[in-house]
């Protein structure tokens, strides 16, 4: 594969991220959208249906995930790293999806920050930031 073929690619990927973040109020059933937009942490939890809640959270997350790890497989070119990726991806998804419905099922005015914070792990690629220059930087030193 070319360079051009797999930078083009790169940014392909790249759209797609940007798309599912611009278009999330349309692809996405999230009632907690608009309320982490506004103060809230001094109104109450927005009425939500938890299994839908929780279908599209995850459909969001492997959205991300697929793209994120294209992009760094066609960057770095190493399956052993896309493995470890994997790994990563799927370990990061069942130790955040637990707290996330604690979080969903018991909302507490108290635990909304940290919700947010959760929720913001499962609904943008934060891990291809932290991953991608980390692998690199393991590449570079190898």
């Amino acid at each position: 594969m070319s360079k051009l073929v797999r930078y083009g690619l790169v940014v392909l990927l790249f759209l797609v991220l940007v798309a599912v973040r611009a278009f999330e109020d349309v692809l996405f059933y999230d009632p907690y959208l608009s309320f982490f937009k506004k103060d809230y942490l001094y109104i109450d939890s927005p009425r939500r249906e938890v299994a839908k809640l929780v279908a599209f959270t995850s459909l969001r997350y492997l959205i991300n995930t697929i793209a994120s790890l294209g992009i760094i497989y066609l960057l770095l070119k190493d399956k052993g790293m896309l493995k470890l990726s994997i790994l990563l991806y799927s370990g990061a998804f069942i130790l955040l999806i637990i707290p996330f419905l604690y979080f969903v099922i018991n909302p507490r005015q108290e635990d909304y920050y940290l919700f947010f914070n959760v929720r913001r792990f499962l609904i943008q690629p934060l891990f291809l930031i932290l991953f991608l220059p980390a692998f690199y930087y393991f590449k570079l030193n190898r």
